[in-house]
């Protein structure tokens, strides 16, 4: 059975107009009656309040539809991905579940940094990609431009499909480059298209691109190659549209279209080229997974007739329908009723009900096959990467890398009217954002909210009293400190106290200092000899001792690691108890871990920076400003990366001021690199 299936992503930078792009392709492919615009804040694919205020996507939106070409009918999963930098988890999440991605370009402005980021993303999954330049009608447009734009900062070989008639306020239709006739939309809505000899003005360059397309084709597909020497073979339609599918699949070039989304201009001849050109989950790579039992790597067939198996890349909490699974699944078949089983938990789950997406409204299928992108329902405490299967063969599935909050701030509701609701809220909001971590600090009582950066903090902030109209008050962001020993002690604790009745009594000799190198957590040795101690105490004295390391002797915070060898003791026949034990433990510790030379340890961050080389000097003296040491500096695709290890105390801020240094033509990614000694000149002002 073939696969009529596509699943593509609409990636571009902000403003190149993925949204409204996203509304025509709704409109002719007949799942909306009505065209939205984003300016008048009446799109499908927006429909949070924040983006449609702010005229920006946040989270990204799927929405499954049909196309039809050459009677045979195609269905279309269109995910439209956020443009902003701060959303990367949110590209990052759809990337991995997509086959394919419309890069989507501004005829005036070209390739902006951001288009930049999202491309190398979808090059680091190995997507199949097509380029549209939308904008046609605006000032400034220029095809040609943005075309080798694409070649030079993209570094890759951009491959005309179609060249505009006019540009500006003349854009009057596309040259069909493949059919060598010119297309022109007559009507304001753009559903009748008229098909007519190409105008004489523009025959020339038409010839030119025809020839550079062929070019093209033959030094990158090898089977077009042979026939394009062949002078007695003649080009036809069907061997061009194979060859550009071949080196589309291939990544060795990029088909580019043009057209004026927000005129409906261009967007038919896009939708054939996306059914055509771009892969059908059939078409791709086996599936490769682990035996989550032997480790052993499975190899799957992406169709129907294999065993069942998806990934869960987003979890969504309806108003009305509750806890939706977002899944794609990628082998085998799933219908309602079915049991199947979440591989991170073991736990088996009835499947409710299976819904296909209209971005806010949704359509009951009685089944989901291989490639397909559904809504499940009765999947509970299903998170974002987990891997879904059959009872019978259960198979790992890479999941979702997501990295751990680095940054906090302490909140609360200003009215106590919403305590009760805020916990609610933050419970929900934690399980649609992987990336948010609610913690209550122990000390203050504060609740903290963690997230991936101070952005991020802020667009999660502003959810809460939209969506939820609960008002914050918020604290400064915090780092989270460490603490670690630096020397070993040997200490004596005894309890002992006689209240009338029986008493308590626990005497304990210990050995306390640093863990291992590299080892996170604590190390207990029990060198106890001849039951001067009762066995049945030691795990108390343990877990005294594993207790009172979450709050260091400087500033309470964790320690890193810290081994405790005991060494003797005594204990009183009737006054002794385990929780004695325990409280010798916690005073031991507290007593001696102060002569241990305690000292901080802060959060380092692997940074790295993906600028352009005029900006080397700047970004390398900011580096160094922020107690950073660099690690590598690398070049590629003509972009220098610069990988770098700085303290997250010195990186608040820092997306902003890099974008202001380099005129926003950096991107940066961080992540939590490993734990280190504070400087004692920072320490000092820290800890008095």
């Amino acid at each position: 059975m073939k696969y009529n299936t596509r699943n593509i992503g609409i990636i571009a930078h902000v403003d190149a107009g993925k949204t409204t792009l996203s509304e025509r392709l709704l409109y002719y492919t007949g799942l909306i009656h009505k065209i939205g615009n984003v300016d008048d804040g009446n799109t499908t694919m927006d429909k949070d309040i924040q983006e449609r205020n702010r005229g920006i996507t946040i989270s990204s939106a799927a929405v499954s539809t049909q196309w039809k070409k050459d009677d045979k009918v195609y269905n279309i999963n269109i995910i439209d991905t956020p443009g902003h930098i701060d959303f990367a988890v949110e590209v990052e999440r759809s990337l991995r579940v997509l086959d394919s991605v419309v890069a989507v370009f501004c005829a005036s402005s070209g390739v902006q940094p951001q288009t930049e980021n999202v491309w190398f993303q979808a090059e680091k999954h190995g997507t199949s990609k097509i380029c549209f330049i939308n904008k046609m009608d605006r000032m400034g447009a220029d095809f040609f431009a943005v075309l080798n734009e694409i070649k030079t900062k993209l570094n890759s070989v951009p491959l005309a499909i179609q060249i505009p008639i006019g540009a500006e306020n003349d854009f009057e239709g596309v040259i069909d480059l493949i059919k060598m006739k010119a297309l022109y939309w007559t009507d304001e809505n753009g559903e009748t298209i008229m098909e007519k000899e190409i105008p004489a003005a523009s025959m020339t360059e038409a010839h030119e691109y025809r020839v550079k397309l062929m070019e093209t084709l033959a030094e990158n597909d090898e089977m077009f190659f042979e026939i394009f020497m062949d002078t007695e073979q003649t080009v036809t339609v069907e061997i061009l549209s194979e060859a550009i599918k071949r080196v589309c699949s291939s990544g060795s070039a990029v088909p580019v279209l043009c057209g004026s989304a927000f005129k409906n201009k261009g967007i038919q001849p896009l939708l054939d080229a996306v059914v055509t050109y771009l892969p059908a989950p059939d078409q791709l790579a086996d599936l490769q997974g682990r035996d989550p039992h032997t480790d052993e790597t499975v190899i799957l067939e992406r169709n129907e007739k294999a065993v069942f198996s998806g990934l869960v890349f987003k979890v969504v909490i309806d108003k009305h329908m509750g806890r939706l699974a977002m899944l794609r699944v990628y082998s085998g078949r799933i219908q309602s009723g079915d049991t199947i089983l979440n591989i991170r938990t073991g736990e088996s789950y009835r499947i409710s009900r299976i819904l296909q997406m209209q971005s806010d409204k949704t359509l009951s299928l009685h089944d989901a096959k291989a490639g397909d992108i559904v809504a499940l329902t009765g999947i509970k405490d299903a998170k974002t990467g987990d891997s879904l299967s059959s009872t019978e063969q259960p198979i790992l599935l890479e999941a979702i890398t997501i990295p751990t909050p680095v940054i906090r701030v302490a909140i609360e509701p200003k009215t106590n009217g919403d305590e009760k609701s805020f916990g609610l809220v933050l419970a929900k909001i934690q399980e649609e954002d992987p990336s948010l971590v609610v913690e209550r600090d122990p000390q203050t009582g504060e609740t903290l909210l963690s997230g991936l950066g101070e952005l991020h903090l802020e667009v999660t902030l502003e959810k809460i009293r939209l969506n939820h109209g609960i008002e914050i008050n918020q604290g400064k962001p915090k780092v989270s400190y460490r603490e670690i020993l630096t020397e070993t002690k040997v200490h004596r604790e005894k309890l002992s106290k006689q209240n009338g009745g029986s008493g308590q009594f626990a005497d304990i000799t210990f050995e306390i200092g640093p863990g291992n190198d590299h080892e996170n957590g604590f190390e207990f040795v029990n060198m106890i000899k001849g039951g001067v101690i009762p066995t049945e105490f030691i795990p108390s004295v343990e877990k005294g001792f594993r207790e009172a390391m979450e709050h260091g002797p400087l500033k309470g915070y964790p320690l890193e690691n810290m081994k405790v060898t005991l060494l003797d003791g005594s204990f009183h026949a009737q006054d002794s108890a385990a929780f004695d034990f325990e409280i010798a433990a916690r005073e031991g510790f507290k007593a001696a871990a102060k002569g241990c030379h305690p000292k901080l340890m802060e959060p380092v961050m692997q940074v790295e920076i993906q600028s352009i080389e005029e900006y080397t000097g700047a970004v390398t003296a900011d580096i160094n400003r922020r107690r950073g040491i660099i690690t590598s500096i690398d070049e590629k695709s003509g972009r220098k990366i610069f990988a770098s290890e700085v303290p997250l105390a010195s990186t608040f801020g820092y997306i902003s001021d890099l974008r202001t240094l380099t005129s926003g033509r950096a991107s940066i990614s961080m992540k939590l690199s490993h734990y280190a000694l504070v400087p004692d000149f920072i320490a000092n002002t820290l800890i008095t």
